[in-house]
């Protein structure tokens, strides 16, 4: 297929509503389109094709009547297998759960995607119970980098990620709870946010309770503001949400930071040096001003970033299950997975609790760092990507991998801007943080970036979903 730029959602949604182009045309063609691509990816694990068919035959009647059927009109989308579709199982990517019963309601982000016009027509791909940062588990096999199937897509909404940069579906749901919006947005070469903890309402509770967010990845700058307006606004349950009211005046930039990684693992390789470096320079060149380098001593000190995430996200796990329920069907997970339940399962209330008090330090740090206007740039990732199986012998991800578990922990937005390649063709990310609640600075940054640099290149061979 041709190589051709993504249409932006708003425009792809108003051909529907203009009775342009319908909505059951634009489902036939990604139905088909995850037919005759996927084969070789390894993206989608499941799609309801007459379902999918009947809700846009549907939409374009309720359309020919002079309904308003929303922003997102006939889009087609995917949802990340950990997220209810009502009607489909949710496997969380483990055979544990392979005969799980079909969802009786939807997610709330499901539901409200569906309530602005956008059709389910499958679900994709993640490690088990979205604990890595590749994708791949026993029960589906791994997801394939679309820049080189050898490498992996990033995780854990790789599945989303793919399908979403080959064009399979115009919109694909994920999650972040230590990077899993931002690392296969990097790999994959897309826009990627995670939200400011607290703008998307949570229901069901998150397995990371306090960590863990949903939010947009997209092929254009433009499709995440489309986005992220859908998806916003508190939930009853939700502690942690509240109504975000919109800023009557123009965003800007303050203070530009850079730091290479959040504690210190040493200097980055080559293989990410030089794209950072030439992001770095890039964006001083579009914002208009030079990065203040930072060490991550001088911000964080010398705390275990890392370890702490562990310590928290792996014991919520596995308070989730229970130790009888991690035994019983340890013969059934990954290695990896069974090795974050049972060391979740033996940390001790100290390291909990010692983990979930450093949390208001690190706040702390990083809003006297950024005030009400600065960012701070980094890699998303610290070194190209590993093989699309992951680790051999089933091992967990290196930790030195990743420079995106802060933003978790906190509760600051993180974007990953596509900026460069790395040596194996797998695409760069340059992650920009900004303060709490100024997911708007990020949007903005975003649309100027791709002002900038044109919209980002498919991977060769693909084309966008469109008309």
């Amino acid at each position: 297929m041709a190589d051709q730029q993504a249409m932006q959602l708003r425009a792809l949604a108003a051909a529907v509503r203009e009775r342009r182009v319908s909505a059951h045309e634009l489902v036939s063609g990604s139905l088909r389109r995850i037919a005759e691509l996927d084969r070789d990816l390894g993206a989608v694990i499941a799609v309801r094709e007459d379902e999918a068919l009947q809700d846009a035959r549907a939409l374009d009647v309720a359309i020919a009547d002079g309904a308003d059927v929303g922003p997102l009109a006939g889009l087609p989308l995917l949802v990340k297998d950990m997220t209810d579709v009502a009607g489909m199982r949710t496997t969380f990517g483990s055979r544990a759960f392979a005969g799980a019963p079909a969802a009786r309601s939807d997610a709330l982000v499901v539901a409200r995607l569906r309530a602005a016009g956008a059709i389910v027509v499958g679900k994709t791909n993640l490690p088990e119970f979205a604990a890595e940062g590749f994708t791949s588990n026993l029960l589906f096999g791994p997801t394939r980098n679309p820049w080189n199937r050898e490498r992996t897509c990033g995780g854990s909404s790789g599945g989303s990620a793919v399908a979403i940069a080959t064009g399979m579906a115009a919109i694909a749901t994920a999650t972040d709870g230590g990077g899993s919006i931002r690392i296969p947005a990097c790999y994959c070469g897309l826009y990627g946010l995670k939200p400011t903890n607290g703008v998307i309402g949570r229901d069901p509770i998150p397995d990371w309770i306090d960590y863990s967010t949903d939010g947009p990845l997209a092929l254009r700058a433009d499709d995440l503001r489309v986005l992220l307006d859908v998806l916003a606004g508190p939930t009853p349950g939700d502690p942690t949400t509240r109504a975000v009211q919109p800023r009557s005046d123009a965003p800007s930039i303050g203070t530009i930071f850079a730091i290479e990684r959040w504690e210190d693992m040493g200097p980055l390789p080559q293989e990410t040096a030089e794209p950072f470096r030439v992001a770095l320079d890039r964006f001083a060149e579009v914002f208009g001003s030079v990065p203040q380098i930072v060490s991550s001593a001088e911000l964080l000190g010398a705390r275990t970033i890392e370890g702490e995430w562990v310590a928290v996200c792996a014991s919520e796990h596995a308070h989730l299950f229970g130790r009888a329920w991690i035994d019983q069907h340890a013969d059934e997970l990954t290695p990896s997975l069974r090795s974050f339940l049972e060391l979740g399962a033996g940390v001790r209330i100290e390291e909990y609790l010692a983990a979930r008090r450093h949390r208001f330090e690190y706040v702390r740090a990083l809003d006297e760092l950024l005030g009400a206007d600065g960012v701070i740039l980094s890699p998303v990732m610290a070194a190209d990507a590993i093989a699309a199986e992951g680790p051999p012998d089933g091992r967990g991800s290196d930790p030195a991998l990743y420079v995106t578990d802060i933003q978790n922990i906190t509760g600051h937005p993180a974007l990953s801007l596509p900026a460069g390649a790395f040596p194996s063709g797998v695409r760069f990310g340059l992650q920009v943080t900004a303060p709490r609640f100024r997911d708007d600075l990020l949007l903005w940054i975003a649309d100027r970036w791709e002002e900038a640099e044109g919209p980002p290149p498919l991977p060769p061979g693909y084309e966008a979903l469109a008309v």
